[in-house]
């Protein structure tokens, strides 16, 4: 085994936990937190050669990671129906239940793909403040699109409590990127 392989491989082992731990508390399976490990490591052997230094190492691992975790979001997400936010002034009872709720409509302009990532990394980044119940039923009913009553029958929270932790999820959320649209 060549030198390069060694470092590439030593780098990866002492990686590999911690970025299988940040994976997978944004999946909703440790099956799919392994694939998405996998594909990063294939980048990472692929394009070792396009990191700086080897103290870049770990923030690129993390980066591509993170980017890998949105692709997989996107993919499973179907497209956002139009929504006004100047209209939403809602109370929590009837507050949107759904991602698609507080979405905007975007085209394929470059602008609107651009928008669309950068939508994307803030979703990304208030998951991560989410308390992690609103987090895991935000995932298995949103990107898993499993249903709250099967979601109750597994977990045993009745379907009641499920229904309130997606509603704050999703109240978060769009406070997020609402301050992000008003930024825009």
């Amino acid at each position: 085994m060549n030198m390069a392989m060694q470092v590439k491989e030593q780098t990866f082992l002492r990686e590999k936990d911690r970025l299988l731990g940040f994976i997978r508390n944004r999946v909703s399976s440790l099956e799919e937190a392994e694939d998405i490990l996998q594909d990063v490591f294939y980048q990472f052997v692929a394009g070792y050669d396009t990191i700086e230094s080897l103290d870049r190492v770990t923030s690129w691992l993390f980066s591509v990671a993170r980017n890998k975790i949105i692709d997989r979001y996107r993919k499973n997400s179907s497209r956002p129906k139009r929504t006004d936010f100047g209209a939403m002034t809602s109370t929590d009872e009837d507050a949107p239940l759904s991602l698609q709720d507080i979405l905007p409509d975007l085209g394929n302009t470059p602008e609107e793909a651009y928008l669309r990532d950068v939508i994307w990394d803030a979703i990304m980044d208030a998951l991560d403040e989410l308390p992690m119940e609103q987090r895991e039923i935000f995932v298995l009913n949103e990107i898993e699109e499993r249903s709250f009553r099967d979601i109750a029958m597994e977990t045993g929270v009745s379907i009641n409590t499920l229904l309130s932790r997606k509603r704050y999820a999703i109240l978060s959320l769009r406070k997020k990127l609402q301050r992000l649209y008003d930024d825009i």
